[in-house]
């Protein structure tokens, strides 16, 4: 058996078979973790969650901005951008059941050295720390009343987490961190603005995982969101947002053995701008 995590799909489906294909997935033998964004942008995102959740306890998704998106939207709280591709799913005939599906997935997930999360932790979260706030925000997500969570979830503010925080405030900064950040400060303040490479950072900001005595550094953190920093790979750092939905590539890493495999997806951006 051996566990595969992959970047941000987007709803990239082709992409995501060819990329299963080269590794000689095996539903019967292996398992996919996916850092986030399964959907939205590329072309065909309700095939992309129709499959993953029929893979059921063989993939596991971290949630993403994009995939909140999707919920927000499809409740009514958040606006269809112009280049959203979330139409089909909004009109399938089972979209209850994947959206549920979908919101019951966590924000960070642990497994043995490895956490997974869509976009990063705030420096003085410990992943102890980080996995009880997820839980938290699962909790939120999955409750009957999970509407009213969705109706204040958007925002920037508060930008720094403290643990006094409680409510909707608390729950914004635990999602935005998880599902949003690039840079923030060495004390934790999320700039969210820039979307740029890591040597572009704004003033007195630096990228999450840069940060001094950044307290999950114990683990090897797996990532995406983060396009414009492209495939990276450290001691405890896995980024693999590669761009595949704007002609990158798609990436996957077997965390056994961190052998990298990615598949091209020049075509994947024909595919977007063309409609």
């Amino acid at each position: 058996m051996a566990t595969y995590a992959i970047g941000d799909v987007q709803g990239c489906f082709g992409a995501l078979q060819a990329l299963l294909a080269k590794i000689g997935f095996s539903a019967a033998r292996d398992r996919l973790v996916f850092v986030g964004d399964l959907v939205n942008r590329g072309p065909a995102s309700l095939e992309v969650l129709r499959f993953v959740r029929s893979l059921g306890e063989r993939a596991l998704t971290v949630l993403g901005n994009h995939d909140l998106h999707l919920a927000m939207v499809a409740e009514g709280y958040g606006k269809n951008h112009k280049e959203d591709t979330l139409d089909a799913i909004l009109a399938a005939p089972d979209r209850d059941e994947l959206l549920a599906w979908l919101r019951a997935q966590p924000l960070v997930d642990v497994e043995g050295e490895y956490v997974f999360v869509h976009a990063g932790l705030l420096p003085q979260w410990s992943v102890a720390k980080a996995r009880a706030l997820s839980d938290e925000a699962s909790r939120a997500l999955s409750a009957p009343g999970y509407r009213d969570f969705l109706a204040h979830m958007y925002g920037s503010e508060p930008a720094c987490w403290s643990d006094d925080l409680a409510g909707w405030d608390r729950l914004r900064v635990i999602v935005n961190a998880m599902t949003r950040m690039r840079f923030c400060t060495p004390e934790g303040r999320i700039e969210f603005k820039h979307k740029g490479p890591p040597e572009r950072a704004p003033a007195g900001f630096l990228p999450w995982f840069e940060v001094p005595g950044r307290a999950s550094a114990t683990h090897t953190v797996v990532f995406g969101h983060w396009s414009a920093l492209g495939f990276r790979m450290t001691r405890n750092l896995l980024a693999l947002d590669s761009g595949c939905l704007w002609g990158g590539a798609m990436t996957a890493v077997r965390l056994e053995d961190r052998k990298v495999f990615q598949v091209s997806c020049a075509a994947q951006r024909q595919t977007v701008v063309g409609g």
